[in-house]
């Protein structure tokens, strides 16, 4: 991954955990700058938003696939403290918690089982993460086994992928153990980006836990 220059398409052609290590080691100083401020891209914020919208006694919060903090920065926007960034780059992690809106950092792969407690978290928001070449559905298993019950969902899906992905499917298996379930249509990007970047939209699945 180090080869080339990081960007939206290397990120979409990741194929293993590892390739994901690489890329966003290389990627994590300038991701702000010339990715999510150089795109417009307000996704992260609206995750904050919507989460901060139906949240209640919904503490601690769990942000997956943290990356810089941009969920973060959105919440603490919000009045929501008492964050803990999970991701699978250290590097990007480090990026976050300089920012001073995260509890602490837990480095880790979604895809494996987390080494969390049962019921350990009052709210989840992720952005980002649901996408091609990264996290797929049968992670939502674990984050299910660590809220607590009541805890809010709020998690953005590439839109394109909530079919094919098999995210439908994974939310209607989970049926018996969730409630109150919304999916949002919400822009990734807002006006300021490229023309061909404001048409990508995100599925947000919103929901507690029974």
């Amino acid at each position: 991954m180090s080869d080339s220059k990081p960007d939206l398409k290397a990120a979409y052609s990741l194929r293993t955990p590892q390739d994901s290590i690489d890329l966003y080691r290389d990627w994590a100083k300038t991701y702000d700058a010339d990715f999510a401020q150089a795109n417009d891209y307000c996704y992260p914020a609206l995750i904050a938003k919507i989460f901060a919208e139906r949240a209640k006694d919904n503490l601690p919060v769990l942000d997956v696939g943290a990356g810089t903090g941009l969920v973060g920065e959105g919440l603490a926007r919000q009045g929501i403290k008492t964050v803990d960034a999970i991701d699978i780059s250290a590097e990007m992690l480090s990026v976050a918690m300089e920012k001073g809106c995260y509890r602490k950092a837990i480095r880790a792969d979604l895809t494996m089982p987390l080494d969390i407690p049962d019921g350990r978290y009052g709210g989840f928001t992720c952005a980002g993460t649901f996408t091609f070449g990264h996290v797929g559905p049968d992670s939502i298993d674990e984050l299910i086994r660590i809220g607590r019950s009541g805890a809010l969902y709020v998690l953005g899906i590439n839109a394109a992928l909530y079919d094919e992905g098999g995210f439908r499917a994974k939310f209607s298996e989970l049926d018996k153990n969730i409630r109150g379930f919304e999916l949002l249509d919400t822009p990734v990007y807002g006006k300021n980006a490229p023309e061909d970047m404001q048409r990508a939209r995100s599925a947000v699945a919103v929901f507690y836990k029974r």
